[in-house]
């Protein structure tokens, strides 16, 4: 069955959305987090951030350090970041982040205590930066903004080329429980297939100094739907990857995008279904390979190793807690305004981007944004916790919203029942079934708000 749109109704769940007969696309959109930042616009009059934290709990925050640098660029990716760095760039960078902690934790205020909960860094690649100036961003998060390294789960994405001894020995030593090591595919050929040049000797090198360094969680992504992917190739890649005993792998479906290397030629409007039922069933010979190596899957695309240790304490709830974003392509979140800076996929676009950041002297605004009002908020509570594997407990959200999900989104949770995609778990869990959890990119859009829809549609993309 596809998905089309109609006229919305009244109700929290007002999407306005009907059935045809054909199959629905497995691969739409990637929601890991709402509203998206195409529906982002100007805010009227840039508040100031210690209006819009005011009354917000400060107890179970999120950090999240965004470093907008890679040494290349991989045909696939639509993140914001530029490939390499003028000289200084990098420390006029870390200068402006610094200028924001600065800012934003004085507009936090001490009226309560400012806790972090857990802390990222992320990018871009924040390997990257050299080894002093990892040093130099984790102070940064511990100095201007209270946030205690040491004593919570620190996560950091890194790539073989630059997850180099001396910034894995600072990293390790600075707390990081988390590294992530962004491989995507172990045959070369299918490496050059995606924009993505390397060599396996070094990916396996990468591997063999970040088990040296002794991070407790090690994460590797892989990607699947790669041109010229085989069964054999995939299962190629899932064994190498095993060979590790990474606490964590994240199965990852290609996606062709506007402006990005591999989307240069292509034409998003096409719709491909040789290629969704290649991508689908490599998503299941890799789901079902990790599950028979001792791998619990947690979503469609994270599996995590059933006897991995914990990273340590951490009481954030994505679905109620506040983000703290620096960097200028981070997020923040209160609950009620989303908030960031612009955002573009075009290298020239986003260079400008980098640029005016590292000469901005007041960061104590939101520039882009969008608020979250109620409606807003169930569609995020719901999606944040429906499309991770244990599901959403219901009684959790009627705690919140004074209201039942099964009456707020009663027409997405009939179409998603009537094709098999709610597992049987009771009245008191909404959880997805295996084949609900496989389609995840096309169940997330569909909880999207006709507002949000159309702010999407709406963006220029740049």
């Amino acid at each position: 069955m596809s998905v089309i749109e109609t006229g919305p109704r009244s109700g929290a769940g007002a999407a306005g959305r009907t059935v045809t007969g054909a199959a629905v696309r497995p691969y739409q959109h990637y929601v890991y987090a709402y509203p998206h930042k195409t529906a982002y616009r100007k805010l009227p009059g840039a508040p100031r951030l210690a209006q819009l934290w005011a009354g917000e709990s400060r107890q179970a925050l999120s950090l999240y350090a965004h470093i907008p640098f890679c040494e290349v660029r991989c045909g696939f990716c639509n993140l914001f970041t530029r490939i390499g760095a003028p000289d200084g760039l990098t420390g006029r960078y870390l200068d402006a982040l610094e200028r924001q902690a600065i800012a934003v934790r004085e507009a936090l205020g001490d009226a309560e205590p400012v806790r972090f909960a857990n802390a990222a860094f992320g990018g871009g690649t924040p390997t990257f930066l050299e080894a002093a100036e990892l040093e130099r961003l984790c102070d940064i998060a511990e100095r201007h903004m209270g946030a205690d390294l040491r004593a919570i789960p620190l996560s950091v994405e890194a790539s073989p080329a630059t997850a180099t001894a001396d910034r894995l020995s600072v990293l390790a030593e600075r707390g990081t429980t988390r590294l992530s090591l962004g491989v995507q595919s172990f045959v070369p050929e299918e490496a050059r297939a995606a924009v993505r040049p390397q060599r396996r000797s070094d990916v396996e090198a990468a591997l063999s100094r970040i088990r040296d360094a002794a991070v407790p969680v090690l994460n590797i992504d892989l990607i699947y739907g790669i041109d010229g992917q085989t069964a054999a190739s995939w299962r190629l890649s899932l064994d190498a990857a095993l060979a590790w005993q990474p606490e964590e792998i994240y199965l990852y479906p290609l996606y062709v995008r506007p402006l990005t290397g591999l989307g240069r030629n292509a034409d998003p409007e096409l719709a491909d279904r040789d290629w969704d039922e290649q991508r689908l069933r490599r998503y299941r010979e890799g789901r079902d390979h990790l599950l028979a190596h001792g791998y619990e899957q947690v979503s469609m695309r994270m599996f995590r190793r059933a006897d991995a240790p914990p990273q340590g304490p951490d009481d954030h709830a994505c679905q109620t807690d506040g983000m703290i974003g620096l960097g200028c392509g981070a997020r923040s979140y209160t609950s009620k305004v989303h908030y960031s800076f612009d955002y573009a996929v075009n290298m020239s676009q986003i260079r400008t981007i980098i640029d005016d950041y590292t000469t901005t002297g007041d960061f104590g605004r939101a520039v882009h944004g969008r608020a979250v009002d109620e409606d807003e908020a169930r569609r995020r509570h719901l999606l944040q916790s429906l499309l991770q594997a244990r599901g959403l407990p219901v009684e959790e959200y009627r705690r919140r919203f004074g209201s039942d999900p099964y009456e707020d989104f009663a027409v997405e949770l009939d179409l998603l029942a009537a094709r098999g995609w709610l597992a049987d778990a009771g009245t008191d869990l909404l959880r997805l079934s295996a084949e609900g959890l496989a389609h995840s990119d096309a169940i997330g859009p569909e909880f999207f708000s006709p507002a949000v829809r159309a702010a999407m549609a709406a963006y220029e993309l740049k």
